[in-house]
């Protein structure tokens, strides 16, 4: 967001129905809505709908972390947010989903474009870890302690880190 903010009149989606459980989801988010507001940057929050992300991934809950049912999750909301941007006459959206550490760009970028190209507006595909971006996030997490979670967000893989 740091970045992106210096280059676009940015506006920020909130839209997670993948993050469990939802105390989970209001941490989360309430990080967002600090950083949206002490920079400024409008927000579009949209409802915590656990439901939708159960509906789309219903048949792969037993799929390992990064397997299919994660490029499910990412599809429904790289899609959801092609959409809102064309809805709302944005001409470019964007996801940090690839500033995750376990996160792959180059799949999670492919979705993105995917997702523009089926909605009609373009999509900017970055790799957030690379050019010493994961360490400027590492620094301005620790600098500005904001929360930082350490699971994906989804119920499975909150399984998993618990096992």
């Amino acid at each position: 967001m740091d970045e992106l903010r210096r280059q676009f009149d940015l506006s920020i989606l909130f839209f997670n129905p993948n993050i469990y459980p939802e105390a989970e989801y209001l941490k989360r988010k309430k990080e967002v809505v600090r950083l949206a507001t002490e920079w400024h940057i409008p927000m579009l929050d949209h409802d915590f709908l656990p439901e939708t992300w159960e509906h789309a991934t219903k048949g792969f809950e037993n799929e390992p972390e990064g397997g299919a049912r994660c490029g499910i999750c990412f599809r429904h909301r790289l899609f959801y947010t092609a959409e809102i941007a064309k809805k709302n006459n944005f001409d470019i959206f964007a996801s940090t989903l690839t500033s995750g550490r376990n996160k792959v760009a180059e799949r999670i970028n492919a979705i993105g474009e995917a997702g523009a190209a089926r909605f009609g507006v373009n999509f900017l595909a970055e790799n957030w870890k690379k050019n010493g971006r994961q360490e400027r996030s590492r620094a301005m997490i620790t600098e500005r302690g904001i929360y930082r979670q350490d699971y994906c967000g989804c119920k499975y893989s909150l399984q998993k880190k618990r096992a």
